[in-house]
């Protein structure tokens, strides 16, 4: 143990899930701080993942959760809920049994971002169907995720309903890094190391936030032994930040001879090429979200959200991506195809010239 841990007094960790993007990061860095970990998950996803010292507990958030029953922890890291039937259902079986509950939220909970800035107190989303105790993972998905942020949102009021001033209420941004099976950033990194002209969104002062998946899991394992409670805005980075600032510093950290042709928002929408998908991480800086990537952290900041390097993230994504199997590679899961993105550039030019 190093000696920034000698000071931190050992936690008995729960984590619902643990398997998935964000959750080994939080158990290894757990560990690393003397703390004891037990996951609850299905067992499915990424099998063997997680360190020996790791307890495991078999069961589904949809099914029997009585692997939690007559157990005692700390602290509870609730990663992977969408629906507030979750939460209500491993909060009555945890109620007495751990002493705090952080619930892993999300900013799609706002209900307004048309205005940078928003904070902590702006004003969540209102679920509007018959009974959101009935709301399923399928009828989440039929929503077209409409009903993603109004959900999250009741979960977050069920996890300070069971866990009164005992809830940290953790709202991230986009996750990046290593081993994100969305590929909302890795398209990035792959597309400017491979190099030549390419398609860039809007113009370079179009903001971006997102934040990787360690600095998120370190933060909260750190605000866990802080005993800190509330709600916090998580994403990055620390300053203002443009779409000009990220592909440049991926530029750099890829070595890459890249030529970025900016297009501006308008022709996009014109060639029918969308923001966020086809050109990830961006959003354009108007209209019903035109403060989407200018939310505020300082809340988080004051708490000791830290940021590792545009670089750091970029290689160790490419470093992950590289070694996933070659059918994975051959096909991201975002981003705008090559032989489309040639015929957008090719419309571009015509249009300028």
């Amino acid at each position: 143990m190093n000696a920034t841990t000698n000071s931190v007094k050992p936690l008995r960790i729960l984590i619902l899930g643990g398997t998935g993007f964000t959750g080994p990061f939080q158990v290894e860095y757990a560990l690393s701080r003397g703390h004891k970990v037990t996951v609850f998950n299905r067992g499915r996803t990424h099998p063997g993942i997680l360190p020996k010292e790791t307890e495991q507990l078999i069961g589904d958030r949809n099914g029997p959760l009585d692997a939690l029953k007559g157990r005692q922890w700390d602290v509870c890291i609730d990663v992977p809920t969408t629906l507030p039937v979750w939460v209500r259902d491993a909060a009555q079986i945890l109620k007495g049994n751990v002493d705090r509950y952080v619930f892993i939220s999300t900013l799609s909970v706002y209900a307004n971002v048309k205005k940078p800035g928003a904070d902590e107190s702006t004003p969540l989303m209102k679920y509007e169907g018959a009974d959101a105790m009935k709301e399923t993972s399928e009828t989440l998905r039929k929503s077209n995720y409409g009903l993603y942020g109004p959900l999250k949102a009741l979960s977050e009021a069920e996890a300070e309903k069971w866990f009164p001033g005992k809830a940290l209420i953790v709202r991230p941004g986009l996750i990046v890094g290593p081993g994100d099976e969305t590929d909302r950033f890795t398209y990035w990194p792959m597309r400017v190391e491979r190099g030549g002209e390419v398609l860039a969104p809007g113009a370079p002062s179009d903001p971006v936030q997102f934040i990787d998946a360690r600095d998120l899991a370190e933060w909260i394992i750190r605000m866990a032994e802080q005993g800190t409670v509330g709600a916090f805005n998580a994403v990055g980075p620390k300053e203002k930040s443009g779409m000009g600032w990220m592909l440049d510093g991926i530029k750099k950290a890829t070595k890459s001879n890249a030529q970025f042709t900016w297009a501006d928002a308008d022709f996009l929408a014109a060639q029918k090429v969308q923001a966020w998908s086809d050109m990830p991480v961006w959003v354009p800086p108007r209209g019903d979200e035109g403060g989407f990537a200018m939310i505020s952290i300082k809340k988080a900041l004051a708490k000791g959200l830290t940021f590792r390097s545009l670089a750091d993230t970029t290689q160790a994504t490419l470093e992950w991506f590289h070694k996933q199997p070659p059918e994975r590679q051959a096909k991201l899961h975002a981003g705008i195809t090559g032989e489309r993105e040639k015929e957008v550039l090719a419309a571009w030019h015509a249009k300028n010239t």
